[in-house]
């Protein structure tokens, strides 16, 4: 049994039903060597008063940000809060799914690794769906393998399914919403070469018309400009890789981006050929047609092999 002590750090805004959720599934963890980090960008007092019906039950240090931060930003800070020799992100809308989780996650920190992620369980608010989400042993391995493939498959999962050793100097990247997750995933492995999975549902991840995601998918102002960020940080070297050039393409394809203007049309400018490409090639395509997956696999397919052969990756 592990004596470390956990920093449970949760980045809340207003959504207190869901929070009372979270902050009940922690009380009734069995492992009790922690504390609660909350950093509330609500413009009004209702986390501060919910905070109230858990005064004395467990250790809580509470924030409130003058300036509301945003996403991920308040992550960042309620970590930058945290004295645990351990980081147990928690977005205020999950909630650990047992009251042993937390006792799991300390006991895996027994193998040796300083990045610990679990299976979890989608759970789609206002009914019982449940989707168990575990990743293969084949995804872990190429994904220790080439991190970067994250961009093509997220197979870790939101961050609250995660754990990290308080040494890992990343920072989530403020300037990001959507992929900022699967960013700061590929730097901590290719940081820490390593990471321990446990397969098994600690973690019930809400599903919800709140979540940012639901803000930011398959819109092009989030999505070009993430996108371009990821090609600046990472280079071309990932989309080497068919499963991250497959993504570009589908991306591009969801997008309906025609035309390099329409591509440039958010401030990007100078794309790689490689993403020209694949614009130019589409384009030659009716939007309905590339939507049958034979078609848009067999024609990515294509521009994938003639990229490579033409060194454009």
């Amino acid at each position: 049994m592990s004596n470390v002590s956990i920093s449970i750090c949760i980045p809340a805004y207003k959504r207190t039903h869901f929070l009372m959720r979270l902050l009940q599934s922690i009380e009734l963890q069995t492992y009790k060597d922690f504390e609660v980090i909350i950093s509330d960008d609500s413009d009004d007092d209702s986390v501060s008063q919910l905070l109230t019906a858990f005064e004395g039950k467990f250790p809580i240090q509470y924030f409130k940000n003058e300036k509301a931060l945003g996403t991920p930003a308040n992550w960042n800070y309620g970590i930058s809060k945290a004295k645990g020799e351990w980081i147990k992100l928690m977005h205020d809308d999950d909630w650990f799914a047992k009251p042993t989780s937390l006792q799991q996650f300390a006991d895996s920190i027994s193998y040796g690794s300083k990045f610990i992620f679990s299976a979890y369980a989608n759970c789609v608010e206002c009914s019982s769906q449940q989707q168990v989400m575990q990743s293969s042993p084949s995804a872990r391995h190429r994904m220790l393998k080439a991190p970067v493939t994250l961009l093509a498959e997220n197979i870790i999962g939101p961050p609250s399914v995660t754990m990290l050793h308080h040494s890992i100097n990343e920072q989530y990247d403020e300037r990001m919403k959507w992929r900022v997750d699967l960013d700061f995933y590929i730097r901590v492995l290719m940081q820490e070469h390593a990471f321990h999975y446990i397969d098994q549902v600690l973690v019930n991840v809400g599903v919800s018309e709140s979540q940012v995601t639901n803000f930011c998918i398959n819109i092009p102002s989030v999505e070009l400009p993430e996108g371009y960020l990821l090609l600046k940080k990472y280079g071309l070297r990932p989309l080497r890789n068919i499963m991250v050039f497959d993504a570009w393409w589908r991306i591009l394809r969801n997008l309906e981006i025609r035309s390099v203007a329409e591509l440039e049309s958010f401030g990007q400018t100078n794309w790689p050929i490689v993403i020209l490409n694949m614009v130019y090639l589409q384009a030659k395509f009716p939007s309905k047609a590339l939507k049958k997956g034979m078609l848009s696999k067999f024609v990515m397919s294509c521009s994938y092999l003639a990229n490579i052969l033409q060194s454009n990756i």
